[in-house]
């Protein structure tokens, strides 16, 4: 392996920019179904969708084109904080004592703070051409929530975003960030909607989930004509946009003559996962490129190490289209983990199947062991990341020390996909010796998998 790199991060200029998101169908060995009906069982027809997306999104979700332009006012305001950086991680490299190389891909920069703007700059786009006044959207620790209110507010657009309840308590600051850019944000579940008060009848004290919110955003989209539906993880064409970031990724390690052995990235329902993997699983599928991909999970919310695949709901009450996804059920309710973002009961069908194939591979941990790496992170690296992503600097310095124990020189690349100025209270708890970790109730879980509606492939 070349030494030649003495600095600490690679940097793009504006030129470089990708000019085309991946699309990672084109090259799977196998796809996942089509989504089913809630209403009737069969693939869901493209007119039921486009009741809460428009027609760019819609075919970008179903394409299996390789490449797809990036609309040029889309790439001009990624510029305001793309190409983002990427940092080698020395300082923790030297605490663990690891012949391994750790890189970072800093996706905190954006005005957001974390990489979900990438893709709600261009869903705010699309729904703007399709002549859409409004969006509405869930939001679990507020980070989606907050890059669609400034995404929304550069296309003029209104936003009205459904937070989960416990994260609305948890984080006011984020709540406070999406209203200073004009949404409009309630804790999920309310009295608002139909699926809200449905969950409010069965439980008056209902912290939420993600699953919940979803159902109330949904309802809100497809019972207004002006208003579209806008989700910032999961589908196809929301995973597409981030790929913005591996691709990026690829260029900055080729600039030092590198390329990572192990892939890692924090997963709740694939975004930030499929942004930074998938363009390097471009090489593994299309010309067996020897490489680990790694999607860690919280151990309370273990979707794809314990979850089944199968055809379910992405909701809680059965409002959207079923998925064949990695899923816990979609009543299944997530302990009140502080990453919010990852408290998800399905994942994405696209990274679903690969897992499902052997492709990448998944981790889970406790919270408690995820803060630790976190506070190591950030006093070593001087970034404190946000909860999410703290599970990707888990499953680094985990790969790190086993590259250590068998003495072998590996090169790592995580996604640090935000910061985490906005989760001190969570931080607090952990140094005030009061964040635990929240155990899975088993019985529950066996219940939800149980549970799971059995649906033949069409």
């Amino acid at each position: 392996m070349p030494e030649t790199f003495d600095g600490t991060k690679v940097l793009l200029e504006e030129s470089e920019i990708p000019t085309h998101w991946y699309n990672i169908q084109a090259d799977m060995k196998t796809l996942p179904p089509p989504p089913l009906s809630p209403a009737t069982g069969q693939p869901v027809s493209p007119e039921e969708l486009a009741r809460i997306f428009p027609p760019g999104l819609l075919a970008q979700e179903m394409t299996q084109e390789r490449w797809i332009e990036i609309p040029p006012e889309v790439r001009r305001l990624y510029q305001l904080w793309r190409p983002s950086p990427l940092y080698r991680a020395r300082r923790l490299e030297a605490e663990l004592d690891t012949p391994a190389e750790i890189w970072f891909k800093y996706e905190g920069v954006s005005p957001a703070g974390s990489h979900k703007l990438n893709t709600a700059l261009a869903q705010a786009y699309y729904n703007r051409e399709a002549g859409v006044k409004k969006l509405v959207t869930e939001t679990g620790a507020g980070q989606w929530g907050s890059a669609l209110s400034i995404a929304a507010r550069m296309f003029g657009l209104d936003c009205s975003v459904y937070m989960v309840k416990v994260s609305y308590e948890q984080k006011p600051y984020r709540r406070i960030l999406m209203e200073s850019y004009g949404a409009s944000v309630y804790a999920s579940p309310t009295e608002t909607t139909q699926a809200g008060r449905a969950v409010l009848a069965k439980d008056p004290h209902s912290r939420g989930s993600l699953g919940i919110a979803i159902s109330e955003a949904v309802e809100v989209a497809a019972t207004h004509d002006d208003t579209n539906y806008a989700l910032g993880s999961v589908l196809n064409h929301v995973l597409l946009h981030q790929t913005v970031i591996g691709l990026e990724a690829k260029r900055q390690l080729e600039k030092v003559d590198r390329y990572p052995d192990v892939v890692i990235a924090s997963c709740g329902g694939g975004s930030n996962f499929g942004g930074v993997a998938f363009p390097f699983l471009a090489d593994k599928l299309t010309r067996g490129q020897a490489i680990k991909v790694l999607a860690i999970e919280p151990a309370a919310c273990p979707t794809l190490t314990r979850g089944r695949f199968a055809y379910d709901y992405g909701d809680t009450v059965g409002l959207t289209p079923m998925l064949q996804m990695y899923t816990l059920g979609h009543e299944f309710m997530p302990p009140s983990i502080h990453a919010g973002g990852l408290r998800y009961h399905g994942d994405s069908p696209l990274v679903s199947q690969l897992y499902h194939d052997g492709v990448i591979g998944a981790k889970a941990y406790n919270q408690r062991a995820v803060f630790e790496a976190g506070l190591m992170f950030a006093r070593l690296e001087g970034i404190l990341p946000a909860p999410e992503s703290a599970h990707a600097i888990r499953g680094a310095i985990d790969e790190a020390l086993l590259a250590k124990e068998e003495g072998r020189r590996r090169v790592i690349l995580f996604n640090l996909s935000g910061h985490g100025h906005f989760d001190l209270s969570a931080y607090a708890e952990f140094l005030e010796g009061r964040l635990e970790d929240e155990p899975l109730d088993e019985g529950v879980l066996a219940q939800h998998l149980a549970s799971l509606p059995e649906v033949a492939h069409p």
